[in-house]
C-alpha cells in the first residue's frame, strides 16, 4: 500500500533563484518578467492539453510536466497562487486565475489569514480556504485526498515553509535560464542537506535544467 506523499512538482526558479517576478497583479499574476520562467512548460502536451488545446512536445520536458499531475488527491496553494487580492477579501468576486474550469481537477487548500466559504468550480475542483496554517492545510488536505499524494503548489514562501518543517517528501524543479533581479526567492534562509534533502535525479532540456530532490534523514 502506497503513503501519501507531499510533492512539489515542475515548481520553476530563475538562475538568481526566483520562483516569481516582483509586483505580483492581476497582468502580471507571476511577477514582473516572471512568464518568462515556464517557456519550458508552455509547449508541452500536458500545459496544451490543460489549455484545451491539442498537440505539444513530448520530450524532457513533458515527462516531467506529464508525471507531476499522476496519483494527485488535493492540492495546497499560498493565497497569492489563488489571485492578487490582499487582507481581507472586500467581496467573493475574484474565483481564481484559471477562469470557470480550474486544472486541479481536486481539492485546493488555499493558505490565507482572512476566511471565506468554501468555492466549488467545475473540473471536480473545490477550494478551501484555511486560516489555521501549514499543519492544519496538510491534516485537511491528507484527509481528503483518499490515499493519493498532496501537491504543494507554491508559491516560494508556502514551499519554504513546508520545507523548514521537514514536510516535504520530494521536490522536482526546473530551472530556467533567465535572470529576474528581484521578487520571490525559493531556498533563502534554508539548509537543505540539513534538513535531510538531496538530489537523486536531473536531466535537461534545451529550455530547463530539471532536478529531482528526496528527503531522507536529516543530518
Amino acid at each position: 500500500m502506497k503513503m501519501t506523499r507531499v510533492r512539489v512538482e515542475s515548481f520553476t526558479i530563475s538562475l538568481d533563484g526566483y520562483g516569481a517576478g516582483s509586483d505580483q497583479s492581476v497582468n502580471n499574476p507571476l511577477g514582473v518578467g516572471g512568464e518568462t520562467l515556464h517557456k519550458w512548460m508552455v509547449s508541452t502536451r500536458t500545459f496544451r492539453r490543460m489549455q484545451g488545446q491539442e498537440g505539444g512536445t513530448s520530450g524532457v520536458d513533458e515527462q516531467f510536466a506529464a508525471r507531476g499531475f499522476e496519483n494527485v488527491g488535493a492540492w495546497i496553494l499560498g493565497r497569492n497562487m489563488f489571485g492578487p487580492v490582499r487582507g481581507p477579501w472586500p467581496d467573493l468576486t475574484w474565483k481564481g486565475w484559471w477562469g470557470a474550469k480550474p486544472p486541479y481537477e481536486c481539492p485546493v487548500f488555499v493558505l490565507t489569514h482572512h476566511a471565506r466559504p468554501p468555492l466549488k468550480m467545475e473540473n471536480a475542483t473545490t477550494f478551501h480556504f484555511v486560516t489555521e496554517g501549514i499543519h492544519q492545510a496538510l491534516e485537511s488536505a491528507r484527509a481528503a485526498a483518499g490515499g493519493k499524494d498532496i501537491r504543494i503548489g507554491g508559491g516560494s514562501s508556502t514551499i519554504r515553509q513546508y520545507l523548514r518543517e521537514g514536510l516535504i517528501d520530494e521536490l522536482h524543479i526546473a530551472i530556467s535560464p533567465v535572470l529576474l533581479g528581484r521578487g520571490e526567492p525559493l531556498f533563502t534562509d534554508l539548509d537543505l542537506p540539513a534538513l535531510g534533502y538531496a538530489c537523486v535525479e536531473h536531466a535537461f532540456s534545451d529550455s530547463a535544467t530539471h532536478v529531482f530532490l528526496k528527503r531522507g534523514d536529516p543530518k
